[in-house]
Protein backbone atom coordinates (compact mmCIF):
# COMPACT_ATOMS: atom_id res chain seq x y z
CA UNK A 1 0.00 0.00 0.00
CA UNK A 2 1.49 3.12 -1.07
CA UNK A 3 2.01 5.89 1.78
CA UNK A 4 2.21 9.79 0.95
CA UNK A 5 2.57 13.34 2.10
CA UNK A 6 -0.54 14.92 2.55
CA UNK A 7 -0.33 18.82 1.22
CA UNK A 8 -3.84 19.68 1.26
CA UNK A 9 -6.45 18.14 3.87
CA UNK A 10 -9.41 20.47 3.25
CA UNK A 11 -11.42 17.37 1.65
CA UNK A 12 -10.65 14.73 5.14
CA UNK A 13 -13.35 14.29 7.31
CA UNK A 14 -12.91 12.89 10.95
CA UNK A 15 -12.90 8.87 11.45
CA UNK A 16 -11.36 9.04 15.26
CA UNK A 17 -10.20 12.09 16.92
CA UNK A 18 -8.45 9.94 19.52
CA UNK A 19 -6.07 8.62 16.91
CA UNK A 20 -5.83 11.79 15.01
CA UNK A 21 -7.56 9.41 12.47
CA UNK A 22 -9.35 10.35 9.23
CA UNK A 23 -10.26 9.58 5.84
CA UNK A 24 -9.36 11.15 2.86
CA UNK A 25 -11.26 10.78 -0.49
CA UNK A 26 -9.17 8.93 -3.79
CA UNK A 27 -9.05 11.58 -5.91
CA UNK A 28 -7.68 9.80 -9.05
CA UNK A 29 -7.96 10.62 -12.82
CA UNK A 30 -8.50 8.30 -16.04
CA UNK A 31 -6.41 9.90 -19.42
CA UNK A 32 -6.29 8.30 -22.63
CA UNK A 33 -4.25 9.63 -25.57
CA UNK A 34 -5.77 8.39 -28.71
CA UNK A 35 -3.35 7.91 -31.18
CA UNK A 36 -3.95 8.01 -34.94
CA UNK A 37 -5.17 5.48 -37.52
CA UNK A 38 -3.35 6.77 -40.17
CA UNK A 39 -1.57 4.30 -42.42
CA UNK A 40 1.57 6.55 -43.38
CA UNK A 41 4.99 5.41 -41.14
CA UNK A 42 5.36 7.65 -37.78
CA UNK A 43 8.19 8.51 -36.34
CA UNK A 44 8.23 5.88 -32.91
CA UNK A 45 7.66 7.64 -29.58
CA UNK A 46 7.44 6.72 -25.92
CA UNK A 47 5.07 7.01 -23.85
CA UNK A 48 6.92 9.34 -21.63
CA UNK A 49 7.17 11.81 -24.01
CA UNK A 50 3.54 11.70 -24.19
CA UNK A 51 3.60 11.76 -20.12
CA UNK A 52 5.66 14.97 -20.66
CA UNK A 53 3.23 16.51 -22.69
CA UNK A 54 0.03 16.04 -20.43
CA UNK A 55 2.14 17.43 -17.27
CA UNK A 56 2.88 20.71 -19.84
CA UNK A 57 -0.59 21.03 -20.45
CA UNK A 58 -1.75 20.59 -16.16
CA UNK A 59 0.76 23.31 -15.90
CA UNK A 60 1.47 25.16 -13.26
CA UNK A 61 -0.93 21.94 -11.20
CA UNK A 62 0.79 19.05 -10.85
CA UNK A 63 -0.26 15.15 -9.96
CA UNK A 64 0.29 13.91 -6.63
CA UNK A 65 1.48 10.10 -8.10
CA UNK A 66 0.83 9.27 -12.03
CA UNK A 67 1.31 6.00 -14.04
CA UNK A 68 1.30 4.06 -17.25
CA UNK A 69 -2.27 1.83 -16.70
CA UNK A 70 -1.83 0.66 -19.87
CA UNK A 71 -0.63 0.96 -23.60
CA UNK A 72 -2.15 -0.23 -26.84
CA UNK A 73 -1.82 0.52 -30.78
CA UNK A 74 -5.14 2.61 -30.32
CA UNK A 75 -4.60 4.64 -27.25
CA UNK A 76 -2.26 5.14 -24.34
CA UNK A 77 -4.05 5.24 -20.80
CA UNK A 78 -2.68 6.87 -17.49
CA UNK A 79 -3.72 7.37 -13.97
CA UNK A 80 -3.25 10.59 -12.14
CA UNK A 81 -3.96 10.92 -9.05
CA UNK A 82 -4.40 14.35 -7.00
CA UNK A 83 -4.33 15.97 -3.83
CA UNK A 84 -8.22 16.46 -3.75
CA UNK A 85 -11.33 15.88 -5.92
CA UNK A 86 -12.24 19.28 -6.40
CA UNK A 87 -8.10 19.05 -8.26
CA UNK A 88 -9.40 16.19 -10.12
CA UNK A 89 -11.95 18.47 -11.94
CA UNK A 90 -9.60 21.03 -12.66
CA UNK A 91 -6.84 18.81 -14.32
CA UNK A 92 -10.10 17.14 -15.96
CA UNK A 93 -11.09 20.31 -17.60
CA UNK A 94 -7.47 21.37 -18.65
CA UNK A 95 -6.70 18.01 -20.53
CA UNK A 96 -10.08 16.96 -21.79
CA UNK A 97 -10.52 17.47 -26.11
CA UNK A 98 -6.88 18.78 -25.96
CA UNK A 99 -4.56 17.86 -28.60
CA UNK A 100 -0.75 16.75 -28.28
CA UNK A 101 1.44 17.90 -30.86
CA UNK A 102 4.56 15.88 -30.70
CA UNK A 103 7.79 16.99 -32.85
CA UNK A 104 8.26 15.26 -36.12
CA UNK A 105 5.02 13.71 -36.03
CA UNK A 106 2.30 15.30 -38.47
CA UNK A 107 -0.75 13.57 -37.16
CA UNK A 108 -2.32 15.07 -33.70
CA UNK A 109 -3.05 12.88 -30.23
CA UNK A 110 -6.05 13.80 -28.78
CA UNK A 111 -6.69 13.91 -25.19
CA UNK A 112 -9.95 12.19 -22.81
CA UNK A 113 -10.01 12.53 -19.64
CA UNK A 114 -12.53 11.34 -17.02
CA UNK A 115 -12.65 10.78 -13.52
CA UNK A 116 -11.22 7.28 -12.46
CA UNK A 117 -13.69 4.24 -11.44
CA UNK A 118 -13.34 2.67 -8.20
CA UNK A 119 -12.38 -0.74 -7.41
CA UNK A 120 -14.35 -1.02 -4.24
CA UNK A 121 -17.33 -3.48 -3.58
CA UNK A 122 -21.21 -2.15 -4.48
CA UNK A 123 -23.11 -3.28 -1.41
CA UNK A 124 -25.49 -6.27 -2.17
CA UNK A 125 -29.21 -4.97 -2.68
CA UNK A 126 -30.95 -6.88 -0.14
CA UNK A 127 -29.90 -8.89 2.95
CA UNK A 128 -30.38 -12.87 1.96
CA UNK A 129 -32.96 -14.13 4.20
CA UNK A 130 -32.64 -17.02 6.84
CA UNK A 131 -33.78 -20.69 6.00
CA UNK A 132 -36.04 -22.27 8.08
CA UNK A 133 -34.12 -25.26 6.93
CA UNK A 134 -30.99 -26.71 8.61
CA UNK A 135 -30.82 -22.91 10.27
CA UNK A 136 -28.47 -24.80 12.95
CA UNK A 137 -26.39 -25.70 10.37
CA UNK A 138 -26.30 -22.67 8.49
CA UNK A 139 -25.47 -20.06 11.41
CA UNK A 140 -22.84 -22.14 11.90
CA UNK A 141 -21.22 -21.35 8.95
CA UNK A 142 -22.29 -17.51 9.02
CA UNK A 143 -20.11 -14.54 9.62
CA UNK A 144 -22.84 -11.48 8.61
CA UNK A 145 -21.59 -8.01 8.86
CA UNK A 146 -18.22 -8.72 8.81
CA UNK A 147 -15.34 -6.20 7.12
CA UNK A 148 -12.31 -7.68 5.78
CA UNK A 149 -9.05 -4.57 6.44
CA UNK A 150 -5.80 -4.99 4.76
CA UNK A 151 -2.88 -2.86 4.59
CA UNK A 152 -3.42 -0.93 7.89
CA UNK A 153 -0.07 0.63 9.20
CA UNK A 154 0.66 -0.54 12.43
CA UNK A 155 2.43 2.27 14.10
CA UNK A 156 -0.94 4.12 13.41
CA UNK A 157 -2.96 1.94 15.75
CA UNK A 158 -0.33 1.29 18.47
CA UNK A 159 -0.60 2.58 21.77
CA UNK A 160 1.21 5.83 22.37
CA UNK A 161 4.41 6.00 23.59
CA UNK A 162 5.25 1.64 23.02
CA UNK A 163 8.35 0.78 21.70
CA UNK A 164 7.24 -1.64 19.71
CA UNK A 165 5.05 -1.26 16.07
CA UNK A 166 2.33 -3.95 17.13
CA UNK A 167 -1.17 -2.79 16.32
CA UNK A 168 -4.15 -3.16 19.36
CA UNK A 169 -7.37 -4.77 19.26
CA UNK A 170 -8.58 -1.74 21.68
CA UNK A 171 -8.07 0.86 19.82
CA UNK A 172 -8.81 -0.87 16.04
CA UNK A 173 -12.05 -1.23 17.99
CA UNK A 174 -12.37 2.47 19.37
CA UNK A 175 -11.58 3.58 15.83
CA UNK A 176 -14.36 1.66 13.39
CA UNK A 177 -16.53 2.03 16.40
CA UNK A 178 -17.43 5.67 15.11
CA UNK A 179 -20.07 3.35 12.43
CA UNK A 180 -21.87 1.85 15.34
CA UNK A 181 -21.30 -1.28 18.21
CA UNK A 182 -18.56 -4.01 17.16
CA UNK A 183 -19.15 -7.53 18.18
CA UNK A 184 -15.79 -8.95 17.33
CA UNK A 185 -12.66 -8.05 16.70
CA UNK A 186 -9.77 -10.16 15.73
CA UNK A 187 -5.95 -9.16 14.45
CA UNK A 188 -4.53 -12.19 13.36
CA UNK A 189 -0.59 -11.26 13.62
CA UNK A 190 -1.33 -10.81 17.20
CA UNK A 191 -1.32 -14.57 17.39
CA UNK A 192 1.62 -16.40 17.74
CA UNK A 193 0.31 -19.92 16.48
CA UNK A 194 -1.60 -18.44 13.39
CA UNK A 195 1.45 -17.69 10.92
CA UNK A 196 2.08 -21.61 11.52
CA UNK A 197 -1.65 -22.52 11.32
CA UNK A 198 -2.11 -21.08 8.18
CA UNK A 199 1.58 -21.19 6.62
CA UNK A 200 0.75 -17.32 5.82
CA UNK A 201 1.88 -14.00 6.79
CA UNK A 202 -0.61 -11.75 8.12
CA UNK A 203 1.64 -8.11 7.61
CA UNK A 204 3.76 -6.44 5.07
CA UNK A 205 5.58 -3.24 4.60
CA UNK A 206 4.72 -0.18 2.59
CA UNK A 207 7.80 2.53 1.66
CA UNK A 208 8.87 1.24 5.45
CA UNK A 209 5.77 1.71 7.61
CA UNK A 210 4.71 -1.90 8.60
CA UNK A 211 1.17 -3.19 7.84
CA UNK A 212 -1.16 -5.45 9.15
CA UNK A 213 -4.86 -7.13 8.28
CA UNK A 214 -8.04 -7.09 10.83
CA UNK A 215 -10.81 -8.39 10.75
CA UNK A 216 -14.35 -6.66 11.93
CA UNK A 217 -17.66 -8.29 12.56
CA UNK A 218 -20.43 -4.98 13.61
CA UNK A 219 -23.72 -6.26 15.38
CA UNK A 220 -26.03 -4.67 13.32
CA UNK A 221 -26.53 -4.53 9.60
CA UNK A 222 -27.15 -0.85 9.56
CA UNK A 223 -23.85 -0.20 11.28
CA UNK A 224 -21.63 -2.41 8.84
CA UNK A 225 -23.43 -0.66 5.34
CA UNK A 226 -22.43 2.37 6.91
CA UNK A 227 -19.05 1.75 7.74
CA UNK A 228 -18.27 -0.33 4.36
CA UNK A 229 -20.09 2.56 2.44
CA UNK A 230 -17.90 5.42 4.41
CA UNK A 231 -14.68 3.46 3.52
CA UNK A 232 -15.41 3.12 -0.07
CA UNK A 233 -13.10 5.17 -1.91
CA UNK A 234 -11.25 6.49 0.77
CA UNK A 235 -7.67 6.70 2.09
CA UNK A 236 -6.65 6.53 5.84
CA UNK A 237 -5.03 9.43 7.06
CA UNK A 238 -3.01 10.18 9.96
CA UNK A 239 -2.61 14.18 11.48
CA UNK A 240 0.59 14.42 13.33
CA UNK A 241 1.03 16.47 16.35
CA UNK A 242 3.05 19.15 14.16
CA UNK A 243 0.52 19.23 11.74
CA UNK A 244 1.76 17.15 9.10
CA UNK A 245 0.03 14.54 7.15
CA UNK A 246 0.32 10.97 5.84
CA UNK A 247 -2.22 8.97 3.67
CA UNK A 248 -1.89 5.33 2.71
CA UNK A 249 -4.19 3.03 0.84
CA UNK A 250 -6.01 0.41 2.23
CA UNK A 251 -8.36 -2.43 0.86
CA UNK A 252 -11.78 -2.38 2.50
CA UNK A 253 -13.65 -5.79 1.36
CA UNK A 254 -16.52 -7.95 2.49
CA UNK A 255 -15.35 -10.89 4.90
CA UNK A 256 -16.10 -13.81 2.13
CA UNK A 257 -13.93 -16.10 4.24
CA UNK A 258 -16.74 -16.63 7.21
CA UNK A 259 -14.17 -15.59 9.46
CA UNK A 260 -16.26 -14.92 12.74
CA UNK A 261 -18.71 -18.06 11.90
CA UNK A 262 -19.00 -20.30 14.46
CA UNK A 263 -17.38 -23.35 12.41
CA UNK A 264 -14.42 -21.39 11.53
CA UNK A 265 -13.56 -20.36 15.45
CA UNK A 266 -13.45 -23.85 16.03
CA UNK A 267 -11.61 -24.90 13.76
CA UNK A 268 -9.21 -22.14 14.76
CA UNK A 269 -9.33 -23.13 18.46
CA UNK A 270 -8.83 -26.83 17.35
CA UNK A 271 -5.57 -26.31 15.61
CA UNK A 272 -4.27 -23.96 18.08
CA UNK A 273 -4.78 -26.47 20.31
CA UNK A 274 -2.64 -28.93 18.54
CA UNK A 275 0.41 -26.71 18.31
CA UNK A 276 0.01 -25.71 22.01
CA UNK A 277 -0.25 -29.57 22.61
CA UNK A 278 3.09 -30.15 20.13
CA UNK A 279 4.77 -27.25 21.42
CA UNK A 280 4.16 -28.48 25.55
CA UNK A 281 5.48 -32.12 24.43
CA UNK A 282 8.50 -30.46 22.65
CA UNK A 283 9.11 -28.34 26.25
CA UNK A 284 8.82 -31.48 28.30
CA UNK A 285 11.44 -33.19 25.55
CA UNK A 286 13.80 -30.68 26.37
CA UNK A 287 13.25 -30.68 30.05
CA UNK A 288 14.23 -34.53 29.73
CA UNK A 289 17.14 -33.91 27.94
CA UNK A 290 18.79 -31.12 30.32
CA UNK A 291 17.68 -33.36 33.02
CA UNK A 292 19.66 -36.60 31.39
CA UNK A 293 22.31 -34.39 30.97
CA UNK A 294 22.74 -32.88 34.42
CA UNK A 295 22.60 -36.44 35.78
CA UNK A 296 25.07 -37.95 32.95
CA UNK A 297 27.52 -34.90 32.41
CA UNK A 298 30.41 -36.99 30.74
CA UNK A 299 27.56 -38.43 28.62
CA UNK A 300 28.49 -36.32 26.03
CA UNK A 301 31.94 -36.39 26.32
CA UNK A 302 31.81 -40.31 25.92
CA UNK A 303 29.82 -39.78 23.00
CA UNK A 304 32.71 -37.77 21.63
Amino acid sequence: MTVTVVYDNSEARELCAAQHLYLKPIAKLMINVLLPESTEPMRPFSNWEVLDQLKSLICPDQFTTVRLSKSTKNFIRFEGEAETQSLVQILKAKLHGKIIKLNGLKTDLKVVATDAQGEWEHLPQKQEAPSSDGADELDCNKSPHSIHFQGLPCKWFAPKGSSGEKPCEEILRVVFESFGKIKNVDIPMLDPYREVMTGGSFGGFSFGLQTFEAFIQYQESTDFIKAMESLRGMKLMLKGDDGKALACNIKVTFDTTKHFSEGAIRRRNQEKLKLQELEEERRKEKKREEEEAERNPHSLTHRR
